[in-house]
């Protein structure tokens, strides 16, 4: 007989794992299913660290959702018993009139979120890391950090595990099907089929491979990042060197302190602006890759701009305006769907999963999701 559940989640990673955990703790009985391991690093919530900040140059509007996604993660950090969120402050900077850093200030303004304006001599006074131009601004807002994404997904499907979930790793979706307009999903897989109530679509790169309505809308992008052994070490460590979002003229770019792997890590928004498919790419970085971030590094931070120490590539997921896609679907109301982090996402991930589990459930959530509708398409 084929296996029935409330709920199955299609794809295991950030969001999904945080989907299960809360479907989980609502004691729905949900199905994970995810197609690589538990974590895995062929998608986008990878690579040791991912920012994490209240302040927000793409839009104010995200500001809710960030102070609930903070609780939420602080939440599991207790249940789990292991650091996920180390708290760095964090930095948007950029020429004085970047609309990115003008935005970031109005997102902390708008939503009094505790901040300071700085010019570049006195971030460079404060944080000896960052040597930027002497026209640059910034904003620091000090909740900001990094998550471990790795343990974050751990963390989320121990939480899922103890509430009585089934997660299945190396096992491919094949296809689902409604068994009604609103009455529920035949999941198939290379291993089993499976039927469940809902369904939740989170399944980064691949997502519109499951759902129609997502074909044309989402393009999976090939992301590049690397780690640089500093020069004076000191200036790049947590207690001394901020997250940091950067506008440059030539795009902008993104970086940590010193943690866990040897080298501070940075990375360029949108890379090279390779659009791929997420089953064939190239995966292992390249010459050319290092050297477009080595250039970035001695211009702007020269003091950590020593020898690779690592690269690593990754997966974005855009949609047209680089927001999320966070909604059901009309035809089928029963089927959610998470997609389209374009590159900003994971530290939503422990609030997604809430709204997720909303939308599976509930058709509905009292969160503001207007923004992220998929009819805006």
């Amino acid at each position: 007989m084929t296996e029935r559940y409330d709920a199955i989640v299609l794809g295991v990673g950030g969001m999904g794992s945080a989907a299960v955990a809360h479907l989980a703790d609502r004691g729905v009985d949900v199905l994970g299913l995810e197609r690589y391991d538990v974590p895995h690093d062929y998608g986008s919530s990878h690579g040791r660290s991912r920012i994490f900040r209240l302040a927000y140059g793409e839009d104010p509007a995200y500001v809710p959702l960030l102070r609930r996604a903070d609780e939420l993660w602080m939440e599991l950090e207790d249940e789990h018993d292991e650091q996920l969120l180390c708290r760095t402050g964090s930095i948007d900077a950029g020429p004085a009139d970047s609309d990115f850093v003008a935005t970031s200030a109005r997102s902390c303004e708008e939503h009094d979120l505790e901040h300071e304006r700085l010019s570049s001599a006195e971030l460079s006074e404060r944080y000896p890391g960052y040597e930027l131009p002497d026209e640059y601004e910034a904003v620091f807002q000090p909740d900001g950090g990094f998550l471990a994404p790795e343990k974050c997904i751990v963390a989320h499907v121990d939480r899922a595990h103890r509430a009585g979930a089934t997660i299945r790793a190396r096992e491919r979706v094949v296809d689902w099907t409604p068994t009604g307009t609103d009455d529920g999903v035949r999941v198939e897989t290379d291993h089993d089929a499976y039927e469940a109530d809902a369904l939740v679509v989170t399944a980064g790169a691949w997502a519109a491979r499951f759902v129609d309505e997502l074909a044309g809308v989402l393009e999976p992008e090939r992301q590049v990042v690397t780690w640089l052994q500093p020069e004076e070490p000191a200036r790049f460590q947590p207690d001394r060197f901020p997250v940091w979002n950067l506008e440059t003229p030539d795009g902008r770019y993104y970086g940590f302190p010193v943690h866990d792997l040897p080298g501070f890590k940075f990375g360029r928004y949108h890379h090279r602006e390779e659009i791929v498919d997420p089953d064939a790419f190239e995966r292992e970085p390249t010459q050319a890759d290092e050297r477009l971030l080595r250039e970035f590094a001695e211009a702007y931070f020269p003091a950590g701009a020593g020898p690779t120490m690592r690269m690593e590539s990754c997966l974005f997921t855009n949609t047209p305006d680089e927001h999320f896609v966070l909604d059901t679907l009309s035809d089928h109301p029963q089927v959610a769907i998470g997609a389209g982090f374009s590159g900003h996402g994971f530290k939503f991930a422990s609030v997604v999963g809430e709204i997720l589990a909303d939308l599976a459930l509930e058709g509905e959530t009292d969160h503001d999701v207007d923004m992220f509708s998929l009819d805006r398409f």
